[in-house]
């Protein structure tokens, strides 16, 4: 079955959890600031040319002017302005590959999906929407710049989406090994707060550039030895999309860092960092924020017995053409067609062989659109079409129950941490290959 979990959703989940603070910093075209009092001057000229795109220097200003708003804003020490630039401009590279894939195969956003999100964002920082847009107002900001950002992250989000469902498998067998190992581990009721550094690798580097890579990893150590801050540190040399927030991850049960990372977390106390970790994606350096007991509870729910089709947007199907065809079968099934009859024979959904049947759907089981719609059905009844970042769809509520579900919330959280284990990996590996797969010309030195 496709994956409708929030825990699918890292991009945007991010996003929408930090809110708009987060968000703000990189769309800030106003914010006027200075580094080391040196005025930033716009300058039009191309930096970067990224397949038939540009990149340019006024582009690259803009984001580091409000980047270093942002770091001062946290207090954090800034990097060379030259390293900065440098760092915004390999994430703005990737940033343009991303959505040019995105376009490549048909992704959209509608102005629909971009409401629901900005207003999950606005009830995350306990706003009104009006009171939302004040606060972008006071910050500074231009307001439909911000949305075409909060756009722009739907779209990539929906692209890893894909790539991740592609690659992501999660087996009864592994989530059984994960709760007998759980079992038997001291820290199986504690989560673990953490940042990190990324030295990215590919297997297309040779060992020389490799050990580079290695070297600016034992480089980012020391200075965090020598006393820079870490958030300090990620921003100057961390290859991940959270170096500017400093390389947070969040909150994570053991099982989902990673045996290499979790043996020496162990053994951590807040604070404290590790020395540098190869893994298969690159060079890491983990900092342990906190650390916290989980209780465990019975935990009595209210479930949904629901069947879905499914129409993907692809490179074979337009946005436009999946949802004229979703509406067709919606006219046909309110004409009478038989709702299982019709998934089976046009969902591209795993349970279309069962008629689209997705069992007993739990709360916080799909993406928030997909929930909000089924929630609003009475049982019997059928959803009018629905977009979510799998494609288009239409729900049937059959029937609704209360469900003790302490074990089976237990086997889910279980295929939730396997499952962003090994997204994790894949994400940044299928960055790494849309990298190596697309032209980009320097038009600078990028020593």
């Amino acid at each position: 079955m496709t994956c409708l979990h929030p825990s699918c959703r890292s991009g945007l989940g991010k996003l929408v959890a930090a809110g708009v603070f987060i968000a703000l910093w990189a769309i800030n075209a106003a914010a006027q600031n200075s580094y080391s009092g040196n005025e930033i001057k716009p300058i039009d000229r191309i930096l970067a040319i990224v397949n038939e795109d540009v990149i340019t220097q006024q582009e690259i200003n803009e984001l580091l002017q409000n980047t270093i708003q942002q770091l001062q804003k946290q207090d954090t020490q800034l990097p060379r302005m030259d390293v900065l630039e440098k760092q915004l401009l390999e994430h703005q590279i990737i940033k343009r590959i991303q959505l040019q894939r995105a376009k490549e195969i048909g992704l959209t956003v509608s102005d629909n999906d971009l409401e629901q999100t900005l207003r999950r964002i606005a009830q995350d920082n306990h706003l009104t929407m009006d009171e939302f847009r004040q606060v972008l107002l006071q910050e500074g900001t231009n307001v439909n710049a911000f949305r075409e950002e909060i756009r722009d992250e739907i779209l990539m989000t929906r692209l890893k989406e894909q790539a991740i469902s592609e690659r992501v498998n999660v087996t009864e067998s592994e989530i059984d090994n994960f709760l007998e190992d759980q079992a038997n581990s001291p820290s199986a009721n504690e989560e673990y707060r953490i940042a990190h550094i990324l030295v990215h690798t590919s297997e297309q580097m040779d060992e020389a550039q490799v050990e580079e890579r290695h070297k600016r990893a034992e480089m980012a150590y020391d200075a965090l030895r020598q006393g820079a801050s870490f958030a300090q540190v990620s921003a100057e040399y961390s290859d991940a999309a959270d170096a500017m927030q400093g390389g947070e991850l969040g909150w994570r049960p053991l099982g989902q860092i990673g045996s290499p990372f979790a043996e020496l977390l162990l053994k951590m106390q807040p604070g404290e960092i590790t020395p540098v970790v190869r893994s298969p994606i690159g060079f890491h350096i983990i900092r342990l924020l906190e650390r916290r007991k989980l209780e465990k509870s019975a935990t009595i729910i209210e479930q949904t017995h629901a069947q879905h089709i499914l129409i993907k947007v692809s490179e074979i199907i337009s946005e436009e053409d999946a949802h004229q065809l979703i509406n067709q079968i919606m006219e046909r099934v309110h004409n009478g067609a038989d709702f299982m009859e019709m998934a089976k024979a046009y969902s591209e959904d795993a349970s279309a062989s069962s008629g689209g049947d997705l069992g007993w759907v739990s709360p916080g089981d799909t993406v928030p659109e997909f929930e909000q719609a089924m929630n609003a059905l009475l049982p019997g009844q059928i959803s009018q079409p629905v977009r979510t970042s799998f494609g288009w769809h239409l729900i049937k509520v059959i029937e609704r129950r209360s469900q003790d579900i302490s074990e089976q919330k237990q086997r889910e959280a279980a295929r939730k941490t396997i499952h962003a284990r090994k997204a994790d990996a894949v994400t940044q590996e299928w960055l790494q290959q849309l990298r190596d797969q697309a032209y980009v010309e320097y038009k600078i030195d990028n020593n």
